[in-house]
């Protein structure tokens, strides 16, 4: 896929996709982004897909932005703008918030450099397991720009509006056991991507229909109303009842 810059392997109901830029750290090139929007896009057609674990083959995550790769390919900067200029979610933000828009859960399993857009990518998915030795960073200060890979759609939820002012303000490199505590990471494990398996194994031998509603359910109502949020709770509930109901039946008849 798209120079095998990414991995997508299926099976047991778990996807797993892979970064596989090792040699530059999983950066984000033109192809790179090309080719996670592509996997995603795979394993939303995906039939009795119930997880997915999102990691980085070799030493990192992802290391952010590929600056000389982005300028490099052809682009230049007023076609990069251009991009940025179409209908949300656009071209940049769909990297990350198409793993928010996945039906299943994701998780993270992150080590060594987890920086700017790779950081974005990570706080995109469900859960997040970093390795003891992952540095962390919302990193785009350093280039003169602001996080708009989606991160507004997902730091808000995790941690105080100071917190995420001041990790974007300065730019800072934190660790894991940093992240852990600001709750930008779910678990701090010696193998995240093994952590990650097993966590991803667990939730597929749960019901698919109430995983995949519970995942919408809090997506979807989390800064909402108290109004909307019970009424989203009562419409889901409602069609899984209908569809237990009719198991109910046939396990006694």
């Amino acid at each position: 896929m798209s120079g095998e810059r990414v991995r997508v392997e299926v099976a047991d109901h778990v996807g797993v996709v892979t970064l596989a830029r090792p040699d530059r750290h999983n950066a984000l090139d033109v192809a790179m982004f090309e080719a996670i929007a592509a996997a995603s896009a795979k394993l939303n057609s995906e039939p009795g897909l119930r997880a997915v674990v999102l990691h980085g083959e070799g030493p990192s995550f992802c290391s952010g932005l590929d600056v000389s790769g982005l300028m490099s390919a052809g682009e230049g900067i007023e076609a990069l703008a251009q991009r940025l200029r179409e209908e949300p979610p656009n071209w940049f933000q769909r990297v990350a918030y198409d793993w928010v828009r996945l039906p299943v859960p994701v998780i993270a399993a992150v080590q060594g450099a987890c920086f700017g857009g790779g950081l974005q990518i990570a706080l995109a998915a469900d859960l997040r397991v970093a390795a003891p030795d992952a540095r962390l960073s919302v990193m785009e200060v350093k280039w003169g720009l602001i996080p708009d890979m989606s991160i507004t759609r997902t730091l808000p939820r995790l941690v105080r509006i100071d917190v995420a002012k001041e990790l974007t303000y300065t730019g800072r490199v934190f660790s894991a056991s940093e992240a852990l505590q600001l709750g930008l990471v779910t678990w701090v494990a010696g193998d995240p991507l093994a952590a990650a398996q097993a966590l991803a194994s667990e939730i597929a031998s749960r019901s698919p229909d109430a995983v995949r509603a519970a995942k919408r359910l809090y997506d979807e109502s989390w800064t909402t109303s108290a109004q909307e949020s019970l009424a989203l709770e009562a419409r889901l509930q409602g069609g899984l009842i209908g569809s237990a109901r009719e198991r109910w039946r046939s396990s006694c008849g």
